[in-house]
């Protein structure tokens, strides 16, 4: 089932209506027509891209999965391919959803390769700016990118907080070093996920803005800057981010080396520490005569010795912070 919407002289006037009007809606020109398909086939979009004169490459596109975000340029119209995207805050994956778009001068289509990307939030910022309808395609086009971006966005503060977090862990008295190193694992994928669908929403909002191509007018033209802004900021953030986990890891591996040498100078001076009395108790065991054996003052002087010497190993390791 394909949803659909007609606005005329920017007012909304109809919503549902069959697939099958869109043609004698669009014989006026001041209607604009937005239809939306959720996992369709080819042959479900065959009549729509007959009636709009879709590039059959667009079309497969279309229904095809994974494919780049983009904006194709064809004679009649254009082709975009974008994601959203949301970050599951108890796994630290990020979550993607596949759109496909096809732009015309009256009309604008929607392809969603899913049920999870949320067409409702795209209506609902069609509807909080109406005083908008009047820039056509480009007022409909606007609510769904600023909706895609604004997602971005969101994941980007999400792994922001979530990499805060991880900082902290990092520091702390107990670490379970398994943890950090599985988290900063995910935290990892998922900004490499989330550069590869903001990375070049730069050129799509840059090309659409562009005013040789007329895919928007001047009226749409700042909204569509705000936006350009916004993926800009995500693009920069996601960047710094990505650097700052390979620090974070960086940092705890150096953080492991330093505990262990730590615990390798305190085994050492212990080691050293009880090295003196098994020298001092083997030397005076041996089946030899020796000085004071067979004597009290034999057996005092080596306590002696073992204490004076293993106190000052002690003293000594204690001082230069090896204990």
């Amino acid at each position: 089932m394909a949803r659909t919407r007609l606005y005329r002289n920017g007012v909304l006037e109809s919503e549902d209506f069959p697939v099958a009007d869109t043609s004698e809606h669009l014989r006026d020109p001041d209607a604009t027509v937005w239809m939306d398909f959720c996992a369709p086939t080819e042959a479900d979009l065959a009549v729509i891209a007959e009636e709009l004169g879709l590039h059959a490459l667009a079309v497969e596109d279309a229904v095809h999965e994974h494919q780049r975000p983009k904006l194709d340029l064809y004679d009649s119209h254009a082709f975009l391919t974008a994601y959203a995207v949301r970050l599951d805050a108890g796994s630290g994956h990020l979550v993607t959803s596949e759109l496909a778009a096809f732009l015309t001068p009256r009309a604008l289509v929607t392809v969603r390769k899913d049920d999870h990307f949320d067409i409702e939030a795209v209506v609902s910022r069609w509807n909080g700016s109406a005083e908008l309808a009047k820039g056509g395609t480009g007022f409909l086009l606007h609510g769904l990118l600023d909706y895609v971006v604004d997602g971005h966005f969101e994941a980007v503060q999400s792994l922001d907080g979530q990499i805060e977090d991880l900082e902290e862990s990092v520091f702390s008295e107990q670490v379970d070093n398994t943890d950090v190193q599985r988290r900063s694992l995910a935290l990892r994928k998922s900004l490499v996920t989330l550069r590869k669908v903001v990375l070049p929403m730069r050129e799509v909002v840059n090309t659409v803005m562009r005013r040789d191509h007329h895919l928007v007018d001047e009226q749409m033209r700042p909204y569509f800057q705000d936006v350009y802004d916004h993926v800009l900021r995500a693009t920069e953030w996601t960047e710094s981010l990505r650097e700052l986990v390979a620090t974070i890891r960086e940092t705890q591996l150096n953080i492991q080396s330093n505990r262990l040498n730590m615990i390798m100078k305190r085994v050492t001076g212990w080691a050293a520490i009880i090295a003196v009395p098994t020298a001092i108790t083997g030397f005076y065991g041996q089946n030899v005569p020796y000085p004071g054996a067979e004597q009290p003052w034999g057996f005092w002087a080596s306590t002696t010795l073992l204490v004076v010497v293993s106190g000052g190993l002690y003293t000594m390791f204690k001082r230069r912070d090896w204990l």
